[in-house]
């Protein structure tokens, strides 16, 4: 996947004003694309999610990362754009999803760029892509600098308690990599106040817990099942295993 912008619109004129404006803006802009997909062999859209560079000469805070959809009309060779922004490039995936376009057509993210940090980041970030319309976007903000981070306040329509989730990006330049962590609230007031605050650690969604002890139980009943599959005939009188029991396999653990 190359770094430079085509939307591949030759030979193609704008469907409206609208589109031709947006076609304008995104070239004269400085758009660095960060995944793409070009439906084929038609080649009737494309998506693209990039990153706009000249968001950050703008307000302060506002959301850098582009989601754009292109539709061609084959028969009139006309285009129509259609473009969101987004603090994340999980949220602006989703967005494209939503739009038509395939998940693992959009879901790579190219090799120059940071990395996750670890597994719990990849899974927040797929839960985000595949949620559809689970999570009404309330606000965001984007830092380039000191904090490198971005933060996605939403409400969690799936969420049976503390709807209000925060989803916190955090930027390792020196690393190379980030973290995605989802943090859960009462109501927005308290969201809000943790974000300006940060002198406790984000909430953890009460589901998370669910599932560590969920985790934590299978563990054990794992190790109860592989102790006592140890039949009592396997030793001797001296508590010697016999030789089939020394040559078994001992338990997997839980992972």
């Amino acid at each position: 996947m190359s770094n430079a912008l085509d939307f591949r619109l030759d030979e193609f004129e704008p469907a409206d004003v609208d589109s031709e404006y947006a076609e304008q803006r995104f070239w004269s802009g400085d758009l660095t694309v960060l995944a793409e997909h070009h439906t084929t062999p038609n080649g009737s859209h494309s998506y693209v999610v990039a990153h706009d560079g000249s968001v950050t000469w703008g307000v302060p805070g506002e959301p850098q990362v582009a989601a754009i959809k292109v539709a061609r009309d084959l028969s009139l060779n006309t285009f129509t754009f259609e473009s969101t922004y987004h603090a994340t490039v999980s949220f602006a995936q989703n967005w494209l999803i939503e739009q038509g376009c395939p998940p693992e057509r959009i879901n790579r993210v190219g090799e120059d760029f940071m990395k996750p940090a670890d597994d719990l980041t990849v899974r927040i970030e797929q839960q985000i892509r595949e949620s559809g319309a689970r999570y009404e976007v309330l606000d965001n903000q984007t830092s380039d600098f000191d904090p490198c981070e971005t933060w996605t306040l939403t409400r969690d329509s799936n969420a049976a308690q503390s709807p209000i989730r925060v989803f916190l990006e955090e930027g390792d330049y020196d690393a190379h990599t980030y973290t995605m962590r989802e943090g859960a609230f009462a109501d927005e007031d308290a969201a809000r106040h943790w974000l300006d605050d940060r002198s406790s650690p984000l909430p953890q969604p009460p589901e998370y817990r669910g599932e560590a002890a969920a985790l934590r139980t299978r563990a054990a009943l794992t190790r109860s099942a592989g102790a006592s599959s140890i039949p009592k005939a396997g030793l001797n009188a001296r508590g010697t295993p016999s030789a089939g029991t020394a040559q078994r396999p001992s338990p997997r653990r839980s992972m």
